[in-house]
């Protein structure tokens, strides 16, 4: 079988097989197809596009590139949640624990942040001596025992799908829905869980800017979920500002448990129920209202903190600090950020504010970069909101003070304000089962 003959036939629009695409990924895999026949491919696919069949195929070849992690001894319970990025987004936090105190197996695999996006790992890095690499048997056995344990991306998971990426992203190629969806669904079937929800996020703070390309990436994507064996929903929220009023590592873990400790985060706490009635509904096999009511009564109960604390403390992490947030380090220096005109905050370029975030310390610009786990910024004003001139808008916060500057300049230039009211948009945009 030679490259040639796949570039030739997607260039004209034609559909691979299934043993083109095992070509095609074994290449990748272990580098016989060199990068400059990629790329010509990966562009072809762009203008061409693939059949659902194609991207099942290709979505399946990739997640058996690598190691595959077995959840079967949970049977239908095992469930995850996968989310396509945000700024403020800890839903992770709030829903594994949650989901897994009504009854669900959540034995999830997170990855860590780069650029404007917080990653999960990272956030529960920040409780001291909680361990995010755990061999196999313990992974399995803390779901068991505990019913949730979340880890980092460990072993090779789907290596083809890394290879591809990186190429992609310097080819121009990055927004092809099919190897948009090969790639985020390989890793999730590779992942193991008997049922999938995707949280796919649209907005200014979002990869997808606009509803309609939100929609049409979640529908593809719950397409080929199914299409290789597994439940699946998808729910459209937005990302029109961050999510919650804490941008930052420490701060958001501590957002996280006042959620769970029964405070009342409106936005937050609704699309946190709205994931776990889709997560319980396809794991307990009842209706996406019965699994957002006992969602609702779990986390009233308080049984939700207390999973979180036995969480916690078997993966190694302090439980003092979830009984205690006030533990978490504060920050060296901060700084106000006042509004200089009256009238209602308008619009939020959510992206520029993760920048911000980041320029303080709380992400990372390369792969290198470490992590101020107490930096970030803590909102005081959110979308639609009344704001008199003088008004606290947001605090900064950082061990580095030489970043407030530029972090200051950011988030002043990411708004916009109107002098007459503005309606907010709906958290969630749609919901695809």
């Amino acid at each position: 079988m030679l490259m040639t003959d796949l570039i030739q036939k997607k260039k004209n629009g034609e559909p691979l097989t299934r043993r083109e695409l095992s070509f095609l990924v074994r290449g990748v895999t272990d580098g016989s197809i060199p990068d400059y026949q990629l790329s010509a491919l990966c562009m072809a696919i762009l203008f061409k596009g693939m059949k659902d069949r194609e991207i099942a195929d290709l979505t399946d070849e990739m997640a058996h590139s690598g190691d595959m992690i077995d959840l079967s001894e949970f049977g239908t319970l095992s469930v995850d949640k996968h989310s396509t990025g945000g700024v403020g987004d800890k839903t992770t936090l709030i829903l594994a624990p949650l989901v897994a105190a009504c009854g669900a197996k959540v034995a999830k695999m997170s990855g860590r942040g780069l650029g404007h996006t917080g990653g999960t790992v990272d956030k529960l890095e920040s409780i001291p001596g909680y361990r995010t690499e755990l061999p196999e048997e313990d992974f399995r056995r803390i779901a068991r025992e505990v019913g949730v344990c979340v880890i980092g991306q460990s072993g090779e998971l789907a290596p083809a799908d890394k290879k591809l990426y990186a190429l992609r992203d310097v080819t121009g190629t990055v927004d092809s829905i099919p190897l948009i969806v090969s790639s985020i669904m390989s890793k999730k079937l590779a992942a193991g869980a008997h049922s999938i929800v995707l949280d796919v996020t649209v907005g200014s703070g979002a990869f997808m800017k606009t509803v309609p390309d939100a929609v049409e990436l979640a529908q593809k994507m719950v397409t080929i979920g199914r299409a290789c064996g597994r439940n699946m929903s998808a729910l459209i929220t937005d990302m029109s500002e961050p999510l919650g009023f804490a941008i930052g590592n420490a701060m958001e873990v501590q957002e996280a448990l006042a959620v769970l400790r029964g405070e009342e985060i409106e936005d937050l706490k609704e699309v946190c129920l709205a994931l776990a009635g889709e997560m319980l509904s396809l794991s307990l096999q009842m209706t996406p209202e019965e699994g957002r009511k006992l969602a609702e009564e779990t986390l009233a109960s308080g049984a939700a903190y207390k999973k979180m604390k036995q969480w916690v403390a078997a993966q190694g992490g302090d439980e003092r600090y979830i009984r205690e947030p006030e533990r978490f380090p504060a920050a060296a220096y901060s700084r106000e950020i006042l509004a200089k005109e009256e009238g209602y905050l308008a619009a939020m370029d959510t992206e520029a504010i993760g920048r911000a975030a980041c320029q303080l310390g709380a992400g990372r610009k390369t792969k290198a970069d470490v992590i101020d786990m107490a930096a970030g910024i803590r909102l005081c004003k959110k979308l639609g909101d009344h704001v008199e001139k003088g008004d606290v808008l947001a605090v900064l916060y950082t061990e580095r003070e030489e970043t407030l500057y530029e972090a200051v300049r950011l988030y002043k230039q990411a708004l916009t304000f109107s002098p007459d009211p503005v309606k907010k948009p709906p958290l969630v945009h749609r919901i695809i089962r």
